[in-house]
């Protein structure tokens, strides 16, 4: 009996750590922690909401800090509107240089990414808790179902939906896929993009084809 209560006892912590493995997971994370935890590279893709911080050098009136409008643009003393969503900071950087050259000799721009607000995933439809979801790392279709607490019972597994945002100047793509294609035969499990929405359908769900 002895032996039989400590197993249960170890059985029991070992549940235990699992539980705080899975509360650390980033599906479950608060926003705040989410953008903590998101390191932010120069090939990061600014998106709406996103804030930037924006320096010219010697120009303190030109400098500031600017929230990327659902539009996808920001607006800057001279220049006015700037698009700024789907580019690297970097390309910012050029693009804001090269209109202040129209007013200023040699211009030196510095961008920073001062909040991460646009890096999210939505899962929706038959899974196990549906909503919005960090995308702090590249992360696939399967991550992200089992992010949101798996398939339903009800799940049609094979007419998995992922809408894309389309980019500037592209038109919005929506993706049918077989979750037992990726599961059992080989299939592409693709990686998500920012702003992607997942759609599970369930039996009594009817989409177009």
């Amino acid at each position: 009996m002895r032996m039989l209560k400590l197993w249960c006892v170890g059985v029991g912590l070992c549940m235990a750590c699992g539980a705080s493995t899975v509360a650390a997971d980033p599906g479950t994370m608060t926003d705040s922690a989410a953008k903590k935890n998101l390191i932010v590279t120069n090939d990061y893709i600014i998106g709406p909401q996103d804030v930037l911080e924006i320096s010219v050098w010697r120009n303190p009136d030109l400098s500031r800090q600017v929230v990327v409008r659902p539009d996808g643009r920001i607006s800057l003393p001279l220049i006015g509107d700037v698009s700024a969503v789907g580019k690297t900071t970097g390309e910012l950087r050029d693009a804001i240089t090269e209109k202040l050259k129209d007013y200023k000799e040699n211009p030196t721009v510095a961008i920073v990414v001062q909040q991460v607000n646009s890096y999210y995933m939505y899962v929706q439809g038959a899974v196990g808790q549906q909503g919005r979801f960090p995308l702090l790392t590249s992360t696939s279709l399967i991550q992200a179902i089992t992010l949101a607490g798996g398939l339903a019972p009800d799940a049609v597994r094979s007419r998995i939906v992922v809408f894309r945002l389309g980019g500037e100047g592209q038109e919005a793509q929506r993706m049918t896929v077989n979750f037992d294609d990726i599961i059992l035969r080989g299939a592409e499990n693709f990686q998500l993009k920012p702003g992607d929405t997942v759609v599970v359908p369930s039996e009594t769900m009817v989409l177009l084809p």
